[in-house]
């Protein structure tokens, strides 16, 4: 586990949130807006948009109660992972030209590696939601 003193927080506020889908949907569209403005051309790795879009899909669905197959702690290490991602005070804050967004990068990477395994899964049951 991630030893951030503003991850914990985040856990903390994850804990509180993860039951209540309106305040989801919520952190939600702060996730959405704060994509918005992050500098895609500056991030090295193409795969790591897809990997914050995967993450809020995977929010997504469970807020609006579409996909529940997902145990709660990983759903917990997710939201809070999201609410480390928006807040624009953390362990660097977002202030710092692109050094401010490389810590919120590193602890979103590492819930999605730590949770690749639901993620997949996910994934596969998103894949069968499409109409033939």
């Amino acid at each position: 586990m991630v030893k951030n003193a503003f991850f914990d927080l985040a856990l903390g506020k994850a804990a509180k949130m993860a039951g209540k889908p309106g305040r989801l949907l919520m952190l939600l569209s702060k996730l959405a807006l704060k994509l918005r403005t992050v500098n895609w051309k500056e991030i090295r790795k193409e795969d790591v948009k897809e990997k914050f879009f995967v993450l809020g899909r995977i929010l997504k669905a469970y807020a609006k109660g579409q996909y529940k197959a997902i145990p709660w702690k990983t759903m917990l290490i997710i939201i809070a992972a999201v609410i480390y991602f928006v807040n624009p005070l953390d362990f660097i804050p977002d202030l710092v030209p692109i050094a401010g967004l490389a810590d919120d990068f590193a602890i979103l990477l590492w819930v999605y590696n730590a949770v690749s395994g639901e993620v997949e899964k996910f994934l596969s049951w998103e894949r069968s939601q499409i109409p033939s």
